[in-house]
């Protein structure tokens, strides 16, 4: 898949992913596994133990069968895993997870 100058790339919306988090507050770490690739690229910490998973992808990407896979294995255990691939995706799991914070107090 060919890519515009114009278009971000993944590292590009995993930055503002990143940034926005501190912004409120949370820490998103860098989540690998030396066993498996398909686990979420970011986990967050909230206040209050909180926590939730993002994949960041390229605009127009895609997870893979194994990453959906991984993903809805950690929402049957009751965690929240967002895939964003566009700066306006990650705006919206801020405002989801903003929500969410205040609703929890």
């Amino acid at each position: 898949m060919s890519r515009t100058w114009d278009a971000p790339r993944e590292a590009d919306i995993e930055r503002y992913f990143v940034r926005q988090c501190k912004n409120h507050g949370w820490v998103a770490e860098k989540f690998t596994s030396p066993s498996r690739r398909s686990v979420p690229d970011r986990i967050v910490s909230k206040p209050g133990g909180d926590v939730f998973f993002c994949e960041l992808k390229a605009p127009g990407r895609k997870v893979t069968e194994k990453q959906h896979a991984d993903h809805e294995k950690r929402r049957a255990l009751g965690f929240r895993v967002y895939v964003a691939d566009t700066f306006e995706a990650v705006d919206e799991v801020m405002r989801t997870e903003g929500r969410i914070g205040r609703r929890e107090r």
